[in-house]
């Protein structure tokens, strides 16, 4: 008898994970409600939290709010370890953090913008796991060498701090290293995701399409201008964070404009200046947007998305969007059998 093709959504993720559907609905600055976090999750992918967003957005206690996650659904939820060395202080805030959510019973946790040997260390302890942000070869090879356990391969077309690389060209990069990757960036519809699967990834992370959802407490401006923008409306600016982000073009972001002067890409690059600079860039950005909401008398329009806009047409519930993902890749597994 012959050997059935192994599912499309049973992957080196879900099998390690303990989830139904290789998605993982992204943390976002200010998006990660707890609300959406948990629904990702009850609905069989796995909501990640942003603890910055849970503790000064949403305003909880890090320990009660992810209790609140945690009894809105019994199945697994990740957390978002940003890691940087922007201080002693920050450090061990993450360090804490990390701590309380090992205690919680999180056991996967997904770092970025740093090295992640001392989160993967902690994680491993408890039998937990660890996904690392990169964008590139070397930030990838950095991961495996401290010991992650896999790879959320960022692309140009992603939200936020996108990367250089398209998604099979990241894919070729990294994906010799022996570790999963998970596709981040341009995935807004079913035959995205199948896109993605077939391509090799061991699944997704979304942002952009989990903003347009009921669950996410995000501004109705902000999701209707999600629904509305096309790939074309998506721009990169410098001038948020001193490195390029991806946000929806506005009035607000254009007249703070896009590129970063000539002396601030050069402080950008020095190791002793770099998180001074990112530190001026984000306070101005966020005086300039607010003096801009100010002549307008409207609202701030700052919203970072992805490519993927192009296929996101609705708002729709979090376990709607899960669910149409995850049927289309059952029935691409169909055809194929057949």
């Amino acid at each position: 008898m012959s050997e059935q093709p192994r599912s499309l959504l049973d992957t080196a993720f879900t099998s390690a994970v303990g989830v139904d559907y290789p998605l993982i609905c992204g943390a976002m600055y200010p998006c990660s409600n707890p609300e959406l976090v948990a629904a990702a999750s009850e609905a069989g992918g796995i909501g990640i939290l942003q603890p910055i967003s849970l503790t000064y957005v949403h305003g909880y206690d890090f320990r009660e709010g992810l209790r609140y996650i945690k009894s809105l659904t019994d199945k697994p939820v990740g957390m978002n370890a940003l890691i940087e060395q922007s201080s002693q202080k920050y450090r061990k805030i993450m360090e804490s953090w990390v701590d309380i959510a090992i205690e919680e019973g999180i056991r996967l946790f997904i770092t970025s913008l740093g090295k992640p040997d001392w989160v993967a260390r902690k994680a491993h302890e408890v039998g937990g796991l660890v996904y690392h942000d990169v964008t590139e070869r070397k930030w990838a090879q950095k991961g495996a060498d401290c010991g992650v356990d896999g790879l959320i391969g960022v692309n140009s077309e992603a939200g936020g701090h996108a990367g250089p690389l398209g998604p099979q060209e990241l894919l070729h990069q990294v994906g010799d290293l022996g570790l999963p990757v998970m596709c981040a960036g341009g995935v807004g519809t079913p035959d995205d995701f199948v896109r993605a699967l077939r391509m090799g990834y061991a699944g997704v992370q979304m942002g952009t399409r989990f903003i347009a959802t009921e669950e996410c407490t995000a501004k109705q401006a902000y999701k209707d201008a999600i629904v509305r923008s096309d790939e074309s409306d998506i721009v990169l600016t410098e001038r948020i964070s001193g490195v390029p982000v991806a946000v929806i073009d506005t009035p607000s972001v254009r007249r703070m404009g896009l590129k970063a002067g000539p002396i601030a890409r050069r402080m950008l690059r020095g190791g002793r200046t770099k998180h001074w600079m990112r530190t001026i860039f984000a306070l101005k950005s966020l005086w300039q947007l607010k003096r801009a909401s100010q002549e307008t008398g409207g609202s701030l329009e700052y919203w970072g998305a992805g490519k993927s806009v192009a296929g996101i047409h609705e708002i729709l519930p979090t376990a709607e969007v899960i669910r149409s993902f995850a049927e289309a890749a059952g029935e691409h597994q169909q055809r194929v059998i057949a």
